[in-house]
């Protein structure tokens, strides 16, 4: 199970997110549960890289199965609100994969 851990601060914003596990709904390369959720989660990072100037702090295990992501904080409001618009938009999709596959993927709040 792909296990998804989206944490917030105490004024709701996200300041992290860690994934980890495989879907493990089909064989490895035809699995779209993974696909979809991997797609989802490095797209959005590579928006917030792209479309902030923002670089997060990464970390990937070595088989594909984990990555964590923290925003760094001081960020000047304006940035740190279009991080936030990206990373709802990427909870969206991800909530939407796991209403559809919900045996395979499984989100948290901390």
């Amino acid at each position: 199970m792909i296990e998804i851990t989206i944490n917030k601060s105490n004024d709701g914003l996200i300041h992290s997110f860690t994934i980890s596990g495989h879907a493990l709904f089909a064989n490895s390369g035809d699995d779209i549960v993974c696909a979809g959720v991997s797609a989802v989660s490095f797209g959005s990072i590579n928006a917030v890289i792209s479309l902030t100037g923002i670089t997060p702090i990464i970390k990937q295990g070595k088989d594909g199965g984990f990555i964590s992501c923290t925003i760094p904080g001081n960020i000047p409001g304006e940035t740190r609100d279009k991080i936030q618009l990206l990373l709802e938009g990427m909870i969206v999709s991800l909530e939407t994969i796991e209403r559809d596959y919900g045996k395979y993927v499984t989100i948290t709040y901390n």
